[in-house]
């Protein structure tokens, strides 16, 4: 049988273990150091806005922190797009606070700013002023920042933009992830640039970093012995793996265009296939690093359906996947609030994610191209 395929595996540049030899070498094996230092430093250039970054053991860490430092406290509510993965959602749990869930729209497929002001306008007329938004930029694909953040500024509430999937896309010129009053990235095995594990927050201010600093390593207070007066988390990310993000951040825009290419590929594939829509972006002031190409099948027009499809590519050794199932009809969120008129359910029932990875090769491509043309006769 051919080597599986898979959505999106990690791609190495080569230059990781010279970072990593590094940290041996000079035995920074703890959560500081040289690469970590430098790893942020990277990202702040990148992003080429004035924040400051801090480097954690996860995203879904990272919204944690932000939300903290957002003062999110038991019974308070955030509002938080529906169709993402649960871990955008889960430390709204953490700290015994409660989601509302957004709906999408069908320009990007994030959170609908129509719904969201809709959402907040019912909160505030019930007595309930929400404590925090979280948007995400889905795929890759930037959400409606520009309305999202005019709505967060209109009734001053914290904008958190989840980017775990978005690094290196932007809207207007802009990069994601800095749009809200904090950002999130990910930087786990399936990005576009990965840490083997790790992930970013993203602060608007020098004290908000400090602020997540010490939080994120057990919130030790300065005396010579361990004093606590807070909670703290063991959140900070190691000088090691630091040094793997340092070796991607060097092709983190090759990668980028390689994932583009993939979904001109796939454009160019279902272009005279009916009843298949291909995501792009819906203007160009929006730029995707096209984490994942994603596509909805109308099994009206369609001869077969997205389930149909995935179930074809897996028996050929190609990996596939439904796209992200709403939160508010997974069983561990079904009792919290929602928003909207169920574009994200129907994006779920039409999506497929598709093979993305930046190391996707013209023999990948083939492969794909003849089980997809064969599957749709």
């Amino acid at each position: 049988m051919n080597s599986k395929i898979l959505l999106s595996p990690p791609h190495m540049g080569g230059n990781e273990l010279n970072f990593i030899n590094s940290a041996f070498e000079s035995n920074w094996i703890v959560p500081m150091g040289p690469n970590i230092d430098a790893f942020e430093t990277d990202l702040e250039k990148y992003i080429q806005e004035d924040k400051n970054v801090l480097s954690v053991s996860s995203g879904t860490a990272a919204i944690h922190l932000a939300l903290i430092l957002s003062d999110v406290r038991s019974n308070d509510e955030v509002i938080c797009q529906s169709m993402t993965f649960s871990a955008s959602a889960n430390p709204i749990i953490y700290l015994g606070a409660k989601p509302v869930f957004i709906d999408s729209e069908t320009d990007t497929w994030n959170m609908c700013p129509n719904a969201l002001e809709n959402c907040i306008k019912d909160r505030i007329k019930n007595g309930v002023k929400p404590k925090a938004i979280i948007v995400v930029n889905l795929y890759g694909m930037p959400a409606k920042m520009d309305s999202i953040v005019t709505i967060s500024k209109r009734y001053n509430i914290i904008l958190i933009e989840d980017s775990a999937e978005s690094l290196g896309s932007s809207l207007n010129n802009k990069k994601c992830g800095t749009f809200g009053d904090f950002g999130i990235f990910s930087f786990n095995g399936n990005k576009i640039i990965t840490t083997s594990g790790g992930g970013a927050l993203v602060c608007s201010t020098s004290h908000q970093k400090e602020k997540a600093l010490f939080l994120a390593t057990q919130a030790k207070d300065t005396a010579p012995h361990y004093q606590h007066s807070e909670i703290g988390y063991n959140y900070r990310m190691s000088n090691v793996i630091a040094g793997i993000g340092r070796g991607q951040m060097q092709v983190l825009d090759k990668h980028v265009n390689l994932r583009r290419e993939n979904n001109n590929f796939y454009q160019s594939l279902f272009k005279n296939i009916k009843g298949v829509f291909v995501q792009k972006e819906f203007s160009e002031n929006y730029y995707s690093n096209h984490w994942l190409t994603c596509i909805l099948i109308d099994d009206k027009k369609s001869s077969i359906s997205n389930e149909e499809l995935r179930l074809i590519l897996i028996e050929n050794n190609i990996e596939s996947r439904p796209l992200w199932k709403p939160l508010h009809l997974q069983p561990v969120f079904r009792k919290y609030k929602y928003f909207g008129d169920n574009i994200s359910e129907q994006l779920f029932n039409k999506g497929l994610c598709l093979p993305s990875g930046s190391s996707l090769n013209s023999q990948d491509k083939n492969r794909i191209s003849k089980i997809i043309i064969d599957a749709f006769k």
